[in-house]
């Protein structure tokens, strides 16, 4: 794998290669009980950062890239929309779909990219990854390569999970559609529509009339520590349903069906998005929450606990603040920041448990456009571990 400066993206000398496989990843350690989420962890994976000797990609990218030529010579190991984590410290975190629609992402190959970051110095090793492929032919309509490695025009994968046979579910939004895939990354079934939700992407292939607008599938997958449950979260709301109010859907691992349940989530307001939904034990969910702004303009952008079994009887899962990513105590100044971190990126689609008071949140940093950290350059992948005032109390199958 292949680090490229930030600073000097057209500067052939500043490569830096990544060759450690485990051992550089360090989960950022707490200093006892806090009164408010506290920063105790940050790490960056450079913007510019490139899987070594793949191929080209970029070549339909128009308007504002913050500096960077295109079409770059190689893939980018970019914008993350999905994590989950390895018991040697490690994370597979998920590319999302490539340059931010269906028309440009035809040379980004979809990817899961194998993680190490280093809390005791601030960065991020990059130590493998598998491309996503259909070699079985099981898509049923025309894949954009003949050699069937999937890419960034053929899915928008947003979401993931790993289950315990270690093959992994991911989520989609232009159908949206469940994916199974082998740890090789080789689709091993059919993509599993949900019914009554039809992407514009799907429409225009079917001719079945959209249900929702573009970008608005399973942002978020959950599994259920039990072993029996996806959950996907879809991000925008389906026609005709309240707006803001966004579908949860019941899938059963058993019978790769989904069972009819379904739960409501209610969006803050109509405007916002979740970036990413994952479990905490068998009824409750951890969810971000954010608006589009970036920089100046950020303003929400939360992580909330969210429980299916609706105490109070409204009809939607009872939410409760869990961590304000905009108002991060930081004592120790991590990441050269002040006494008050924020995270004030566009997209931010990552979360994972580290233990009963610590999570971790990633950005998507829609490389090469957005600019949380600076008006005039791309962001990197910025990843935080937050120690929380009280323990989560997750199943521990969650903390594995």
């Amino acid at each position: 794998m292949m680090k490229i400066n930030p600073l000097a993206p057209a500067v052939a000398g500043a490569l830096v290669l990544s060759l450690t496989l485990g051992g550089t990843a360090s989960v950022a350690g707490g200093h006892g009980p806090v009164a408010t989420p506290t920063l105790t962890g940050w790490a960056a994976l450079p913007a510019g950062t490139f899987v070594l000797g793949s191929e080209p990609s970029g070549s339909k990218i128009t308007g504002t890239t913050n500096g960077w030529p295109v079409p770059f010579a190689d893939q980018p190991v970019q914008g993350f929309s999905g994590i989950v984590k390895n018991r040697d410290g490690s994370f597979d975190v998920l590319s999302d779909n490539g340059y931010g629609n269906q028309a440009n992402s035809a040379d980004f190959l979809l990817r899961i990219q194998r993680l190490a970051p280093s809390f005791a110095t601030g960065t991020v090793d990059v130590v493998g990854g598998i491309t996503l492929s259909d070699p079985a032919k099981l898509v049923p309509w025309p894949l954009t390569r003949p050699d069937r490695v999937l890419t960034g025009a053929d899915f928008d994968v947003e979401s993931i999970q790993r289950t315990a046979d270690g093959t992994y579910w991911i989520g989609d939004e232009f159908g949206p559609y469940l994916l199974h895939f082998d740890r090789a990354g080789r689709l091993l079934a059919a993509p599993v529509p949900v019914a009554g939700v039809v992407a514009p992407e799907t429409a225009a292939r079917t001719g079945v009339p959209a249900t929702t607008i573009s970008s608005k599938g399973y942002e978020g997958l959950a599994a259920t520590p039990d072993g029996r449950h996806l959950y996907g979260l879809l991000e925008g709301t389906v026609n005709g349903d309240t707006p803001g109010r966004l579908r949860f859907n019941e899938f059963d691992l058993r019978t790769r069906t989904y069972t009819g349940k379904r739960y409501l989530y209610q969006l803050g307001d109509p405007s916002l998005a979740i970036g990413d939904a994952i479990a905490v034990d068998n009824n409750r969910f951890l969810v971000i929450e954010r608006d589009g702004g970036q920089g100046a303009t950020a303003v929400v952008k939360r992580v909330y606990l969210a429980d299916k079994r609706d105490r109070n009887r409204d009809g939607v899962l009872d939410k409760t603040l869990l961590v304000d990513l905009m108002n991060i105590a930081n004592p120790r100044h991590l990441g050269g920041f002040g006494d008050k971190f924020t995270f004030p990126f566009q997209t931010i689609e990552d979360i994972v448990i580290l233990d009963n008071h610590k999570i971790a949140v990633l950005n998507d940093n829609n490389f090469p456009f957005s600019t949380g950290r600076s008006a005039t350059a791309a962001d990197n992948n910025e990843w935080i571990t937050i120690e929380l005032p009280r323990s989560l109390d997750a199943d521990p199958r969650v903390l594995r």
